[in-house]
C-alpha cells in the first residue's frame, strides 16, 4: 500500500518495539536514555540508545510520521547504508550539541543552587521555583515561608525542595529521534529544495526549502527563550539540523570530485 524503502521500514520497527519494551519495564529510562556526562547515570552507549526511546506516544508518533514521509526519498536518493550512515551520525550530533549547551546551563544552575542554599528567602525560593520547574510550583511552602520569613522548618524545606529541584534537573535524561529527523527534513530541503509540501496545517503549498528554514528559526528562536516547563530539546533539534548541513555539504562535494 504504501512505498515505504527498508531501512526507513526497519528504523520504524525499531522504535515502536523498543518503545513497547520501554513500557513493559524491560528497556528503563536510568539504562539507555542519555543522562549528563556528569551523572552517576551516564553510560556511553547512551548516546546512541537514547535515539530509539520516546517519552510517550505522541512524541513517538511525531516523530515517525516525520521518518515515514520524508525519509524514504531521502535513502532512495543515497541508499539505505548511507541513509543509515546519516540518521546515526546527525543524531549522535545532537546529542554533543544538546550536552555542551546543557553543561552551561547546568553550571548556572549550579551555582544558583549553592547561592540559595547560602542565603534562602522566600522570594528567592519561589523565583527558583518558577525559573526551574514552572510558575506556581512549591507556591504552597513559599506562601507560608513569606508569611514567617524566620521560621526554621521553612527555611529547611526550602533548601530541601531547591536540592531535590537541583538533582532531578541535573539527572533529567534526553530520549527521542527528533535530532535525526530535524537532520532529515534539514537534508530533505538541501537537496529537494523547490518540492512543495502541503502540510495539515498550511492551507497552501510550501517549498521544502521555506518549510525547514521557518522550522530552523523557530527551534533557535524556542532554544533561546526557554519558558519554564519546557521539555523540549530545542538545541538537540538545531544539533541535528546543523550536523546535516554539514555531512550534506560533505557528500556533495566528495561526491562532485569523485565524478571527475
Amino acid at each position: 500500500m504504501f512505498n515505504i524503502t527498508p531501512m526507513v521500514r526497519n528504523l520504524l520497527i525499531i522504535n515502536v518495539v523498543v518503545f513497547l519494551l520501554q513500557n513493559g519495564g524491560i528497556v528503563t529510562m536510568e539504562t539507555f536514555a542519555l543522562h549528563y556526562f556528569g551523572s552517576d547515570y551516564f553510560r556511553p552507549v547512551q548516546l546512541f540508545t537514547h535515539m530509539f526511546m520516546h517519552g510517550s506516544w505522541g512524541h513517538l508518533f511525531s516523530n515517525m510520521f516525520s521518518l515515514f514521509i520524508f525519509g524514504p526519498m531521502l535513502e532512495r536518493f543515497w541508499g539505505p547504508q548511507r541513509f543509515l550512515v546519516f540518521y546515526l551520525i546527525t543524531g549522535l550530533g545532537a546529542s554533543l550539541l544538546y550536552t555542551g549547551v546543557r553543561a552551561f546551563e547546568l553550571n548556572n544552575l549550579e551555582e544558583e543552587t549553592a547561592i540559595y542554599m547560602e542565603n534562602p528567602s522566600p522570594v528567592a525560593f519561589d523565583n527558583y521555583m518558577d525559573e526551574h520547574i514552572r510558575p506556581g510550583a512549591g507556591r504552597e511552602l513559599a506562601v507560608a515561608y513569606l508569611r514567617n520569613p524566620d521560621n526554621p522548618e521553612y527555611i529547611e524545606a526550602s533548601r530541601e525542595m531547591v536540592g531535590q529541584v537541583y538533582n532531578a534537573v541535573f539527572n533529567s535524561p534526553l530520549v527521542g529521534a527528533s535530532g535525526a529527523i530535524f537532520a532529515i527534513l534539514m537534508a530533505f530541503g538541501l537537496l529537494f529544495p523547490n518540492l512543495e509540501l502541503m502540510l495539515l496545517f498550511l492551507p497552501v503549498p510550501i517549498k521544502a526549502k521555506y518549510f525547514v528554514l521557518f522550522y530552523g528559526a523557530y527551534e533557535l528562536y524556542a532554544g533561546f527563550n526557554r519558558t519554564p516547563g519546557d521539555n523540549v530539546a530545542h538545541f538537540a533539534h538545531l544539533g541535528g539540523m546543523l550536523f546535516a548541513y554539514i555531512l550534506v555539504r560533505m557528500w556533495q562535494r566528495n561526491d562532485y570530485q569523485d565524478n571527475f
